[in-house]
């Protein structure tokens, strides 16, 4: 890659623009919580904005908590700003460091290909397909020698490093820091010279990576990006923030059901930050639902409702939310199994070991699990509870058997 005059070269694989809208600033600045500086994206707004948004595929699923910071990417777009999505198949070799107490694991470019493959189907559940860019930032990060690179890491001292926070509680914790690590928020930073970026959004825990972008495009001759974050959101354990290496999360392509389900089952607590940040329910509106939950005209499960119906709608349509809900109605308000259940051919015997029959379909973790199961009185068999692991074959052929609260399988006899 050349760097000349100033700026650095580098080939655009697909550009769709189209003149920009009216600008609605209290739009684009909803659900932000650093804008930086304020009034340069204010002096901006005017014209066309390259909106950058770098996203590393460590994992399979586009998350709610993704969706946060895409849904702000789609505010841009709706005011005919091009979105410029970088798929980090080279950074995601990295690792962000951001909010790491110690050295994650490095991915091989194999598993960050096949993770990438899978995400980019999702990203279309939440951008619009125009005007957007979508890159992948191994195009100019793969191809620095190595005189680029130190260029690049001369915008920086040591001593500036250890000034960010997570770097800087690891340091003085005595936890491991890599070189490599350091390089990290000089590659993202590199990323926004090479699409010549105006504004870049990113999460919260972002913010210093986003401004190191702001003093690498300076160091490139450009002008320097405004730094734009939006909150993390919280998991459904209401604890830590959404994740899929820690299971709280819900996925964007979720089936309706699946996914109205797991919002139904989140902390009361949860809610109203879930409001705020996963659905596209106004401000006004999202206040009045908090006041009517403290005077008591609103109760906290029909809340819950409205915001399980709210996201399902806002990834599928309102008949697939709407046959969601009914659908979680019949199991756990009418308490029947529900209309369509996998079917599941029994294996030779009788009586039947439910516990091995249980593990080997896969519905458990192990054998082990289904026990624990049957003892806490959380396997049933067409609306009955059991607790013996020894079933009568007649028993179970054609019947529903549910485990725990979600998983429902119906019984045949491979027999006949």
């Amino acid at each position: 890659m050349e760097v000349t005059g100033g700026r650095t070269e580098v080939p655009l694989i697909s550009i769709k623009s189209m003149a920009p809208s009216p600008t609605d600033l209290t739009r684009l600045l909803r659900r932000t919580e650093s804008v930086v500086p304020r009034h340069d994206l204010e002096s901006r707004i005017g014209r066309p904005l390259r909106v950058k948004l770098g996203l590393d595929p460590t994992a399979p699923a586009v998350t709610l908590g993704w969706a946060v910071v895409l849904r702000k990417l789609r505010d841009f777009q709706e005011q005919g700003h091009t979105a410029v999505l970088i798929v980090g198949d080279f950074t995601a070799q990295v690792g962000d460091p951001s909010q790491k107490s110690d050295t994650r694991r490095r991915l091989s470019a194999e598993e960050v290909r096949g993770y990438a493959q899978a995400v980019l189907t999702q990203f279309e559940k939440v951008l619009l397909p125009e005007p957007l860019e979508i890159r992948y930032n191994s195009e100019w990060l793969a191809k620095l020698n190595m005189n680029e690179i130190l260029d690049l890491t001369s915008t920086a001292t040591v001593a500036q490093m250890l000034e960010r926070g997570d770097f800087a509680k690891r340091y003085e914790s005595n936890n491991p820091i890599s070189v490599m690590e350091f390089m990290y928020p000089f590659l993202q930073g590199y990323d926004s010279v090479a699409v010549q970026a105006d504004v870049e959004l990113g999460g919260s825990d972002q913010l210093w990576n986003l401004m190191m972008g702001r003093v690498i495009q300076e160091r490139y001759g450009q002008k320097p990006q405004v730094a734009m974050t939006t909150p993390l959101l919280l998991g459904t354990d209401g604890v830590a923030k959404m994740s899929q290496s820690l299971g709280n999360y819900i996925g964007v392509d979720e089936p309706p059901a699946e996914m109205y389900g797991k919002v139904m089952s989140i902390p009361d607590s949860l809610m109203e930050h879930w409001f705020r940040l996963a659905t596209e329910l106004t401000p006004t509106e999202i206040d009045d639902l908090v006041k009517g939950s403290q005077d008591g005209s609103v109760h906290p499960r029909d809340a819950k409702r409205l915001l399980a119906r709210s996201i399902t709608e806002l990834y599928w349509d309102a008949d697939a939310a709407r046959e969601a809900e009914a659908g979680f109605d019949r199991v756990f308000v009418r308490h029947l199994a529900p209309e369509q259940v996998d079917e599941l051919g029994l294996p030779p015997g009788d009586p039947i070991h439910l516990s091995t029959v249980l593990r080997d379909a896969g519905l458990v973790g192990s054998s082990s699990e289904a026990r624990r199961l049957l003892k806490q009185g959380a396997i049933s068999i067409d609306g009955t509870r059991v607790q013996d692991e020894s079933v009568a074959r007649n028993v179970l052929v054609d019947a529903v058997v549910q485990i725990g609260k979600r998983r429902f399988v119906r019984f045949v006899d491979s027999l006949t």
